[in-house]
């Protein structure tokens, strides 16, 4: 009876050992992938899939650098670099880049609220 219990207790702390390893090394994994996606986010959800991640704060200077009013500027890019994760190149122009998300959004005057 005592060697049946010594038994039991190898295999079920094999099997621990075992779990804590897995769980180890595919945080290990997830470290090194997203060491090598330097450029992309993983978004975690049912649907898991590759967003490209934009610096919004990097771009978004540089987009509103020239702009006579830069901290209006640098708040509206924010904005529309959150929601549309893009920001055209250049201090100016360029938006048709980014897409319909970014040219089509409107400010409560109904004006172009994106740089």
């Amino acid at each position: 009876m005592e060697k049946k219990r010594m038994c039991l207790t190898f295999l079920l702390m094999t099997t621990a050992l075992l779990f804590c390893m897995a769980k180890v090394s595919c945080a290990d994994s997830s470290v090194h992938m997203q060491d090598q996606l330097t450029d992309f986010e993983v978004v975690k959800r049912p649907n898991r899939r590759l967003l490209l991640f934009v610096d919004c704060r990097t771009r978004c200077n540089a987009r509103c650098s020239k702009h006579s009013r830069k901290n209006v500027c640098l708040r509206a890019c924010g904005t529309c670099c959150l929601r549309c994760n893009c920001v055209p190149p250049g201090t100016y122009g360029n938006r048709q880049l980014c897409g319909k998300c970014y040219t089509d959004m409107t400010t409560h005057g109904n004006k172009p609220k994106c740089p």
